[in-house]
């Protein structure tokens, strides 16, 4: 008996370690997985780094080579001082940053309105916000075009962030969804201590949604930096222009061989920087707001 107890006791061992092995060779393998999706999806970015760092040479040897021997830091310099990469940088954070700001504010109280207040047509209101969602923007081209050229703001930023403060149909829906979720009893005992709206939307639900406000401003300083139609409708003078004009005129101007090839992969690679270090600084707070929006 004493021998057939132990055999079982050995097998039952191998077994949970042939399970515990399985199972480690699955993590590696998804793992691996993920790792060649992500290099997959990179690539693009390195090689875009890579082409900045050649000389022309370099660019169209054949085979290509992804490491640049020698490296051409020059090529960064070029793309500073050919685009007017400062000037452009500045309008362009300019127009983001007072869009993002815009939002956080108009988006947030539309939708605590139509979230926590009870008020006649709630419902109706919120079905046409989400019908201008469904609006082509290629619709409305001209319309806005004819109010702001008889406005005065043509060659302004105005076009570009007054209407932010009106909010946005999709960042309504997005931060309404969110807040339906904060529970009532928090909104209600608020409302028992004395607090208005006002306090409950500044004091309770604004630092909850923290997670959604990140989502937002997330979402629409991407959006807005790397818009392009709506500064080349409305910006005429150079020194207005976004980085999104820029690299375009720059295009134009010396074309894409040689060195101004070299100085305008330098300049897009300054361009994307940006991005990237708002999303490695709030990629935490970024994903739990997609992941926690919308559910109830």
């Amino acid at each position: 008996m004493s021998a057939t107890v132990s055999e079982q006791r050995v097998t039952a061992q191998r077994q949970t370690r042939l399970i515990a092995v399985r199972r480690r060779l699955i993590r590696l393998l998804l793992h691996m997985l993920v790792a060649g999706v992500g290099i997959l999806f990179l690539f693009p970015w390195l090689w875009l780094v890579s082409t900045s760092l050649k000389s022309p040479e370099q660019m169209i040897a054949i085979p290509p080579r992804l490491i640049p021997d020698p490296v051409m830091w020059i090529n960064y310099y070029y793309g500073v001082t050919y685009v007017n990469f400062p000037r452009y940088m500045a309008n362009t954070l300019i127009v983001a940053v007072s869009v993002t700001l815009a939002r956080l504010v108009s988006c947030t109280v539309v939708a605590y309105a139509l979230s926590h207040i009870n008020w006649p047509g709630k419902r109706v209101l919120f079905a046409l916000v989400l019908a201008t969602m469904m609006l082509p923007a290629q619709v409305t081209i001209i319309p806005l075009f004819i109010i702001y050229s008889r406005l005065g703001w043509v060659n302004t930023f105005l076009p570009l962030t007054v209407p932010a403060l009106f909010g946005d149909a999709f960042f309504i829906f997005l931060m309404r969804q969110f807040f339906v979720t904060i529970p009532k009893d928090l909104i209600d005992a608020a409302r028992i201590d004395g607090a208005s709206h006002f306090g409950i939307y500044l004091r309770i639900v604004m630092p909850l949604a923290r997670p959604a406000l990140a989502t937002l401003a997330a979402f629409s300083f991407i959006w807005t930096y790397n818009d392009f139609m709506g500064p080349l409708i409305y910006l005429k003078d150079r020194d207005l222009w976004t980085l999104s004009l820029g690299m375009q005129g720059f295009t134009q101007r010396y074309g894409a061989g040689g060195t101004a090839l070299g100085a305008m992969m330098a300049a897009a690679t300054l361009y994307t920087l940006p991005m990237i270090l708002l999303f490695l600084a709030a990629q935490k707070t970024f994903i739990r707001g997609i992941v926690t929006t919308g559910l109830k």
